[in-house]
């Protein structure tokens, strides 16, 4: 399976001093030779493409049928709020992103009428609002102060998995995919300062973006092509999954 058909292109890589500085970094070095222990191939190799991008890809493909850009507009402009929360439910629930009380949470959280307009709309305007980093932190505190009033039964839906997941398969360009643990690990064997708080915040979310910068511009000899590899390189340094 190739994916240079789509509409994506290899993400430039950062030329920022510190990029630079970190391709001689150790821990990075020993992460990148941790990965491709795993997949000789990089990015390419057809177990990683198997394992770690096609599901995630797919659930990004069937978002852009059903709930692209101009799809999910003419819903808002019908008032079709708990159809849109029900496909964005839908779409995630057939990846294994979330654990299974964090679906649950989600799919009774968005049931009701007003709760599922409340997040139609916020989520509309943090996938596809602006993408000026300036006005980004104010998208994304928004976006958590919409998933935050959501109604909750027994588990919080505030969490940086369900804060995070419907970005980065609607737009895996522009937002990554947060899972703490996991996060918080890699990073620390890569040798970066991840600036982690549990309570979802832009800081934080900054923070994780600038440490997959680092990433892409240290592995741009292996191509990744955007969020999803850069993420899988990141699931790989610190999931137990992984563990040599």
């Amino acid at each position: 399976m190739t994916f240079e058909s789509s509409s994506y292109k290899v993400i430039p890589a950062s030329s920022s001093a510190a990029s630079k500085k970190r391709v001689s970094h150790s821990s990075a070095r020993r992460c990148r030779r941790k990965f491709l222990r795993f997949y000789p191939k990089g990015f390419k190799d057809q177990d990683y493409i198997d394992l770690e991008r096609t599901y995630k890809w797919n659930a990004h493909r069937q978002w852009q049928q059903l709930l692209g850009r101009a799809v999910y507009a003419d819903l808002l402009d019908s008032g079709a709020y708990v159809e849109i929360a029900r496909r964005a439910v839908q779409i995630e629930s057939r990846t294994n992103l979330l654990f299974s009380f964090e679906k649950m949470a989600l799919r009774d959280a968005v049931r009701t009428g007003a709760a599922a307009k409340q997040f139609a709309r916020g989520l509309y305007d943090y996938v596809y609002g602006e993408t000026v980093r300036s006005l980004k932190a104010r998208q994304f505190a928004r976006w958590c102060e919409v998933v935050e009033a959501l109604p909750r039964r027994q588990t919080r839906v505030l969490t940086w998995p369900i804060v995070t997941v419907f970005g980065f398969i609607a737009t895996p360009r522009a937002h990554i995919y947060l899972k703490p643990t996991v996060t918080r690990t890699a990073a620390r064997n890569y040798g970066f300062d991840f600036d982690y708080q549990s309570r979802p915040n832009w800081t934080t979310y900054a923070s994780l973006l600038s440490f997959a910068a680092i990433v892409r511009a240290d592995l741009r000899d292996l191509r990744p092509r955007d969020m999803i590899d850069l993420q899988s390189f990141i699931w790989v340094q610190g999931s137990a999954e992984y563990e040599e």
